[in-house]
């Protein structure tokens, strides 16, 4: 078992989730337009968090903005505001 974070770690899980993002702003579903917009802007604010911790040198609170930004994204994805079907990368139905 695991029991540190490395940057290492925190740069495999932020390319994961801004990849995850990149697809979900291009899959949006019909009609889903302004809540898809709100999981997008939290998902973003929680990378950028990400980032800030990272800068401090704070990689447990930088890896738990990460996250957050991914788990924000399958909620989008789980209630069909993303159109997806990537189920490595994404909960999908």
């Amino acid at each position: 078992m695991k029991d540190k974070i490395t940057k290492k770690d925190i740069e495999k899980y932020h390319k994961l989730t801004f990849r995850a993002l990149d697809i979900v702003k291009k899959n949006i579903s019909k009609g889903k337009k302004k809540e898809a917009g709100e999981i997008i802007k939290m998902a973003s604010a929680y990378l950028s968090d990400s980032r800030f911790f990272e800068k401090k040198g704070d990689l447990v609170n930088s890896f738990g903005a990460i996250y957050y930004a991914h788990g924000w994204i399958d909620c989008g994805v789980r209630l069909g505001i993303f159109d997806v079907k990537d189920d490595k990368l994404f909960t999908v139905r």
